[in-house]
């Protein structure tokens, strides 16, 4: 930055883009400050300057202390981690250290302890109230020039039986109605169903495929790797092809001239992974995971189960919607009911499926143990 410029802002003080310090000693005040500014639209935290903008400046110790500390917090003190710039400028013989926090891209972001910060003017607040988090959990970063207008025009006249081209209102009055955006920007459901590239702007919300050897994750070597991305139904086809052709072919009853069947029907996959395309924690900025072992898959999504719903409930057939947006338009693109009878159409073709609802680690496991018999 030009020292006019930073004059200019240290004159005008605090604001919401812009916070002073004259150090930095407390790692949790610090995550906050950086949460906060990643988690709207980004700024810069001067250090050696106290709250009124007098320069008080930083020794190079304490400069090396303070770049150190700075990595270390946005690394383990935040999730997802982020990448904040650092500039150090020398201003009447006196060092500052100015972080750069940016607007961030896989929103939202918490501390250690789950919580989520947004600034409040020159301050920050914990966001507590579900609507907020909404609004939060809403920007994608992508426009609406993101979107895939071929397929979005294919998906329109399939859902509502009338051209696109024909409405009477701009396109992006029709994203806001729809609730896939606003002012021109596409939320996270407009992005993941719609987009190009959603995973250019939400890297974290794709599928890690992985088909190892043996039964454990800590071999050396796999079979087949993928990290499949795209929107959400290439998501699934992609990742629905990628389990049964690294899954095997079996006989069983049949004759020796018939082509065999898939160890695991072909409609048990489809049913479990687009549950969990669709009923992951979109808040936690993690992919879902697939693994395939000699013995078993497993389907790791993000997010425990939500509210008092259980594992018994879900073989049981009842449900709760998550995502209620996502889960409204997904019936047209995935084969997806949202009635609760997933779960126990894949349990009636496959019984031997395990369901895990791990809250302490905040995912759900499903484990669809393989008989090669």
């Amino acid at each position: 930055m030009e020292i006019a410029e930073i004059m200019q802002i240290l004159a005008q003080g605090e604001d919401s883009s812009n916070r002073f310090k004259k150090d930095i000693n407390n790692v949790d005040t610090f995550a906050q400050e950086l949460i906060a500014f990643s988690n709207t639209l980004g700024g810069k935290l001067f250090i050696g300057v106290d709250a009124y903008g007098t320069i008080t400046g930083l020794s190079i110790d304490a400069i090396h202390r303070i770049t150190i500390f700075l990595a270390n917090t946005a690394n383990h003190y935040i999730q997802p981690a982020i990448n904040p710039r650092v500039e150090i400028v020398m201003i009447n013989d006196l060092h500052i250290l100015i972080i750069h926090a940016p607007r961030g891209i896989n929103k939202p972001y918490r501390d250690k302890n789950g919580s989520i910060w947004v600034k409040n003017g020159a301050e920050k607040r914990k966001i507590t109230a579900c609507e907020e988090m909404q609004h939060l959990f809403n920007d994608s970063g992508m426009m609406i020039s993101d979107l895939d207008m071929p397929y979005f025009r294919k998906f329109f006249e399939k859902r509502y039986d009338e051209s696109l081209d024909k409405q009477q209102i701009p396109l992006e009055q029709t994203i806001n109605n729809l609730n896939l955006g606003k002012d021109g920007e596409l939320n996270i459901t407009g992005a993941l169903l719609f987009a190009q590239s959603p995973s250019l702007r939400l890297p974290s919300y794709i599928v890690k495929a992985v088909a190892f050897p043996g039964k454990s994750i800590t071999t050396e070597s796999y079979i087949d790797s993928r990290d499949i991305t795209g929107k959400l139904a290439d998501i699934f086809q992609q990742t629905v092809t990628f389990t049964l052709s690294n899954t095997k072919q079996v006989q069983r009853d049949q004759g020796i001239n018939t082509i065999g069947k898939p160890e695991i029907p072909k409609i048990v996959l489809e049913e479990l992974i687009a549950n969990a395309l669709i009923h992951r924690d979109y808040f936690i900025s993690a992919p879902i995971r697939v693994f395939v072992f000699s013995n078993r898959i497993e389907i790791i999504s993000p997010g425990h189960l939500p509210n008092n719903l259980t594992v018994v409930n879900i073989r049981a057939g009842i449900s709760n919607t998550r995502n209620p947006v996502l889960s409204s338009f997904a019936n047209q693109l995935l084969p997806y009911r949202g009635i609760g009878s997933g779960i126990l159409r894949a349990l009636k073709k496959y019984p031997d499926i395990d369901f895990i609802d791990d809250r302490e680690s905040s995912q759900f496991k499903c484990i669809i143990n393989r008989d090669l018999k």
